[in-house]
């Protein structure tokens, strides 16, 4: 057999040359699979560098809070000490009969308003006038007896002058007088007993006021000493309330009594939304109730309308003194952490905290110390407010406004003067009222 030679050799082609049709394609697709994969990784890269800075913005640039705001402004406001009190009239007369005898009439209708000395119930009074008449026939007998022995006594001292008879018959004559006169005037008590008893057969009004319903009627029999009553009178004008003051009041309540003479008090319906009576402190008890810890203290009030009824129920409010030219803020504008009082203070597009102290607060409006007047306070959006909060501010347009009025930090004077204009109108209201 014949060997291929050295040249034939050489001239076959290689298997895995290098410009071989094979290889081109390998390289492509391994570069390709390198540009994916590169592709992937930024991507990655991009979703994982993307959520954190999202949640930082978010973090950083808060959603703004949407408030209400009012502005402070100086004023007056009442200090007032409530409690809750009883009408109790001044004087009530529980009328009882001091004779025994037949009711013969009731001049008087029931709830009658009276007057003192006003008819109320007439009893048979003829065995009284029997009484007075036996008392005045004794009286008149005895005066002529007493009569009798003053001129006997006359006539004894010219005897015994002249010595015509014994001194001791004319001694004697002289105290038979005296017994005599003594008689008279028993009599005479007599007769005044019997006509005070007559007297009580005509009942009348011993007070001004109004009387209950009616107990006895015509030809009931009525007694001396009996525990029914036959007839009650309330006195309503003028009328007082007693109320309890805590202790912890007295020590002011006091200051301000010695300092002037009367303080007002103002009286409410259990509800405490209607006025009923405006009066004077008139007095207050010498003693501190150890079970209650409180004060008795009594007003006293016209009661023109008679409006306040006995034994009713009702809120006592005592003006202990009045607060002049004090920085005034809504009520709702007040918070409280603990025993720290702050509101929130408008600056800017933010609010920011202040601390204040609260010195009294009556109904809408509160007075306090910490911040001057014209500053602008939120007042509502609490539990979503903290100290450097972003905020928009929006307040109620006016009444008969057609359009809300919304307001940006950029306007939000604007709109602060509408919230403090009706702040104000209640801080006058309690200065008035003081």
């Amino acid at each position: 057999m014949n060997e291929p030679t050295h040249g034939e050799h050489e001239a076959e082609p290689p298997h895995n040359g290098a410009r071989g049709g094979e290889p081109r394609p390998r390289r492509r697709r391994h570069w390709v699979l390198i540009g994916a994969a590169i592709v992937f990784a930024l991507i990655l890269i991009l979703i994982v560098v993307r959520k954190p800075k999202t949640g930082n913005e978010e973090a950083q640039a808060p959603q703004a809070v949407t408030i209400r705001t009012a502005a402070a402004h100086t004023g007056d406001l009442g200090v007032y000490v409530e409690a809750l009190g009883t009408v109790t009239p001044v004087a009530t007369v529980n009328v009882y009969s001091q004779v025994n005898g037949t009711v013969d009439a009731v001049h008087y209708t029931e709830g009658q308003m009276v007057r003192r000395g006003d008819p109320l119930i007439d009893i048979d009074p003829r065995a009284y006038e029997a009484q007075l008449q036996q008392a005045e026939g004794t009286l008149q007998h005895d005066r002529a007896v007493l009569d009798q022995a003053v001129m006997d006594l006359a006539r004894y001292k010219e005897a015994a002058d002249q010595q015509a008879i014994a001194r001791q018959q004319y001694e004697d004559q002289r105290l038979t007088v005296e017994q005599y006169r003594g008689t008279v005037k028993n009599d005479e008590g007599q007769v005044q007993y019997a006509k005070v008893q007559l007297g009580y057969c005509h009942i009348t009004s011993p007070i001004s006021g109004r009387i209950g319903l009616r107990l006895v009627d015509p030809g009931n029999v009525v007694f001396s000493g009996s525990s029914t009553s036959i007839a009650v009178i309330t006195q309503l004008q003028p009328i007082t309330v007693v109320f309890n003051v805590a202790e912890d009041n007295l020590a002011q309540v006091h200051d301000e009594i010695t300092q002037r003479a009367s303080l007002p008090v103002d009286i409410f319906d259990r509800s405490q939304q209607t006025k009923i009576a405006s009066g004077k402190l008139l007095t207050l008890d010498n003693q501190v109730d150890t079970s209650t810890g409180t004060v008795r203290f009594r007003g006293e009030f016209d009661n023109a309308q008679l409006t306040l009824y006995p034994n009713q129920f009702v809120n006592a409010r005592l003006l202990v003194k009045t607060l002049k030219s004090v920085v005034l803020v809504p009520t709702a504008a007040l918070q409280h952490n603990g025993t720290q009082a702050f509101v929130y203070v408008l600056a800017g597009n933010t609010v920011k905290m202040r601390h204040v102290t609260e010195l009294a607060t009556e109904n809408d409006a509160s007075a306090v110390s910490g911040i001057d007047a014209g500053t602008v306070v939120a007042v509502s959006s609490f539990d979503k407010l903290q100290d450097g909060a972003r905020i928009t501010v929006q307040n109620a347009a006016p009444p008969g406004s057609k359009t809300s009025a919304v307001n940006g930090p950029g306007n939000g004077a604007a709109s602060d003067a509408g919230g403090a204009s009706g702040t104000n109108g209640a801080g006058m209201k309690a200065g008035q009222t003081s």
